[in-house]
């Protein structure tokens, strides 16, 4: 059965201090109803990703929690983790609800709040998706993608200033987003003199903790943009116990499926949107699915053109990334689907790439450990 995307809402992401966890679901929410004319009684499901309500919030059983919030409404409501790829592995589920016929409109919802507590809860709430014994090494996720990036530039000669590429890349865009977190531009000198979080990563390589939630409603009712594939697949969370520190094989598992299952091809890809929740992050998931050759992505990242920036193919994190635009990460998924739903309906506005017609969506969780690509053609 063919499933599309009817629609999409994305709350503003960033340090959202008025809104609560429920505001922002609700806002969401009625959102993309609006943004549909659908109503409640025509959605019927609800997928929601979510990574950390639970641990920061002591806020479990969140799926009964969003029935109240909509007033009592008896959709039937799923919620999903994991962790970071939370937003995606959502997303995956409520295609394959309506893949089986159990729907003609389900809404999949990303949702987390994470500002309203201290930076070393949040970081020591994310690393709880670390294997066992690298939470008990002290690691954290800057710690993680420190140890791949010094692994890459010092096995393909390249330095920092390779890395700094990507968030000068990824601010422009941002910059163009009235949604993002950070709506500003940053230079190359910024980047390489911000302070270290994790040697070789700086701040300004990492993408920021941030509140969000997005919405997008998927039909079995023809539109504009048809959900071509979405695949998953999983790696050891362990980073010790992983064949490669530069290859990130559940990326590539996933991308390949994809590609396969929509029956297109990486040079196929006109725009993407990828995980960037750190500088190596992004240079790591475009080799693994193909769009560069292994071990060219530094290069291939200083190529990016600020005089001329829809150039490339495939024109890569259009919402800014995770790096500008955010990434509240139970939401990040769901919003990675619905920018590039933006693109192929011709509505990302300052940000629009002209005549794209397929993209795809690429969701990582943790340190590599699960990923999803999702494409859509229009």
């Amino acid at each position: 059965m063919k499933v599309f995307v009817k629609g999409y809402y994305t709350t503003k992401f960033g340090e959202l201090w008025e809104k609560s966890l429920s505001d922002l679901i609700e806002e969401a929410i009625r959102g993309v109803l609006k943004e549909t004319g659908l109503k409640l009684k025509d959605i019927s499901a609800i997928f929601v990703g979510n990574m950390l309500a639970g641990v920061l919030d002591e806020n479990l059983l969140l799926s009964a929690k969003i029935n109240e919030i909509l007033e009592n409404s008896g959709i039937p409501i799923f919620r999903f983790e994991a962790a970071c790829a939370s937003g995606g592995v959502a997303f995956y589920n409520a295609l394959q609800f309506s893949k089986a016929g159990k729907g003609r409109n389900v809404l999949v919802l990303g949702v987390e709040k994470m500002t309203d507590f201290c930076t070393e809860d949040v970081t020591s709430a994310l690393a709880s998706a670390l294997s066992g014994e690298e939470q008990l090494a002290g690691l954290t996720f800057p710690g993680a993608y420190a140890l791949m990036a010094r692994f890459y530039l010092e096995k393909y000669g390249y330095t920092e200033e390779n890395l700094a590429y990507i968030s000068v890349k990824n601010h422009f865009f941002g910059s163009l987003n009235p949604k993002a977190h950070f709506q500003k531009k940053i230079t190359l000198e910024q980047v390489l003199s911000s302070p270290y979080i994790a040697e070789p990563l700086k701040i300004l390589d990492s993408s920021p903790i941030s509140d969000g939630a997005s919405a997008i409603i998927l039909s079995i009712e023809r539109t504009k943009v048809q959900v071509a594939s979405c695949e998953t697949a999983t790696d050891t969370i362990s980073l010790l116990k992983r064949k490669n520190l530069d290859e990130m094989l559940a990326v590539k598992k996933a991308g390949e499926k994809a590609f396969e299952s929509a029956g297109v091809e990486a040079q196929d890809i006109e725009v993407a949107e990828v995980h960037d929740c750190f500088s190596i992050a992004e240079i790591l998931v475009m080799e693994a699915l193909g769009f560069w050759r292994k071990g060219e992505g530094g290069e291939k990242a200083k190529a990016f053109d600020l005089e001329n920036p829809f150039s490339q193919r495939p024109v890569v994190n259009t919402s800014g990334g995770l790096k500008s635009a955010g990434h509240p990460v139970g939401a990040t998924g769901v919003k990675q689907i619905g920018e590039i739903f933006l693109q192929l309906s011709g509505k990302a506005e300052g940000r629009q790439v002209e005549g794209v017609k397929v993209g795809l969506a690429q969701n990582t969780a943790g340190s590599g450990g699960l990923s999803v690509v999702t494409i859509l053609k229009r």
